[in-house]
Formats: C-alpha cells, sequence, structure tokens
C-alpha cells in the first residue's frame, strides 16, 4: 500500500477527492510547544496551539489554544477555545470559550462567549446578528439609531 499518491488532481485517471460529510471527524493539527510559526495557517479541520504562532490563523472548524501558547495575529474559525494569549482580534462564527488562563488583547466577534472567572478579555465583544450587521456597513454604534422598546 502506497503512502503517497502519484496522481496529480486535474489529471484524467485520478482519484475524486472525497466529501467530507456533516459527523465525520475533521483533521487536527498541532503546533507543539518547542514550535514558533511565523506566516499564516489555514485549515478546514482543526488547529491547536500549544507553542508560538506569528501570522493569521483561519480554521474551519475550531481553533484551541492551550494554556501557555501565543498567539501575535487574528483568528478566523467557527469555535475558538483560548487558554493561552491572543494578539489579535477573534472572529468566530458560532461560539468564543475564554478560559480562566486567558489573555486577550483584542477584539473579539462572535454569536456567544463564554468568559471563565480569571480570563481577561482587553478589547471590545461584538456579538450577535447586530454585530454583524454593523461591521458589514461599516457603521459605528453612534451611527446607529436608538433601541426603543414599544
Amino acid at each position: 500500500m502506497a503512502i503517497f499518491s502519484s496522481s496529480t488532481p486535474g489529471r484524467e485517471g485520478a482519484a475524486p477527492e472525497p466529501q467530507r460529510r456533516r459527523g465525520e471527524p475533521t483533521a487536527v493539527s498541532i503546533i507543539g510547544k518547542d514550535m514558533t510559526i511565523t506566516g499564516d495557517l489555514e485549515t478546514e479541520g482543526v488547529i491547536k496551539i500549544e507553542g508560538a504562532v506569528r501570522g493569521t490563523i483561519r480554521a474551519g472548524t475550531q481553533v484551541l489554544v492551550s494554556p501557555g501558547a501565543t498567539i501575535d495575529g487574528d483568528l478566523h474559525t467557527r469555535e475558538a477555545v483560548v487558554g493561552g494569549q491572543v494578539r489579535g482580534t477573534i472572529h468566530a462564527d458560532e461560539r468564543v470559550e475564554v478560559q480562566a488562563t486567558a489573555v486577550i488583547a483584542g477584539d473579539i466577534h462572535t454569536t456567544r462567549i463564554l468568559v471563565v472567572e480569571g480570563g481577561q478579555v482587553n478589547g471590545e465583544i461584538k456579538m450577535g446578528e447586530a454585530a454583524e450587521r454593523r461591521l458589514a456597513s461599516g457603521r459605528s454604534e453612534e451611527q446607529l439609531p436608538a433601541w426603543s422598546e414599544s
């Protein structure tokens, strides 16, 4: 059984890439404690940071930042669980969890958030669809009409 395939995507006779189905396990990439990555990272799966990253991280499923890990850059993902340090903006489509050991120096844009006692967020937190509409339109809160209940 061959580990590496000699087929090139787009070539005749090459096997088509399998489609990932909902519920199937996704790939997990790990940046170890002794690693420092300088540059952008991108995956459709999960990325776990135990070391240091200087650059933007894009993960289709989840970013896990272990206690002791450091990130200097923005995160773009569906869900972020932060136990280490992040200096940059976190964009999470569904959820952000700020653990007790986390220190975040930057804004958070998400639908749901959990901040465990002891976790630090030094930036603005924008939540829900209204925050997304404000971001998309480029309008600040001062420019939005005041909320009124009738």
